[in-house]
């Protein structure tokens, strides 16, 4: 059994993925856009399977690794409104530079809730809210 995290970024997919690339070393395993689904009776009357089908070059689906993760990424229905409440995402990382690297590449054009900083359990942690909505936590493995 395998439990995975699936975000809609709600067409912006593809600026999601561009900025994960640069910010974390993303890398994008499979892709698939809305105009590779094969047609059928709802596709043809531009049905998806909750409603209007999005925009053909939106990202139907998209398997991104980070690290040892993987993350499946959509554009979903599209709306421009991503919510990402009540769930963050933790990238735990080998040492204090690496910490503050990805801190900051996550931090830009999103909101700091947590500077990163030393605690009783590990030498950098902090949290923050990226451009899109998403939440990280950042911790140096205290195991190393």
């Amino acid at each position: 059994m395998k439990v995975q995290s699936y975000l809609f970024f709600e067409g912006r997919c593809d600026e999601a993925i561009a900025f994960y690339k640069k910010a974390v070393g993303a890398e994008v395993v499979q892709l698939m856009r809305y105009s590779d689904a094969p047609a059928h009776a709802s596709m043809e009357k531009g049905e998806g399977c909750a409603g209007a089908m999005p925009s053909p070059d939106k990202v139907m689906h998209a398997l991104v690794r980070i690290g040892e993760t993987e993350l499946m990424f959509s554009d979903g229905h599209c709306s421009g409104q991503a919510e990402f409440k009540g769930i963050m995402l933790s990238l735990t990382v080998a040492n204090d530079a690496d910490a503050r690297r990805c801190f900051d590449a996550l931090a830009d054009g999103g909101q700091v809730m947590q500077p990163l900083i030393p605690t009783f359990f590990t030498s950098s942690f902090g949290m923050l809210a990226d451009r899109f909505g998403v939440g990280w936590l950042l911790v140096v493995d205290a195991g190393k």
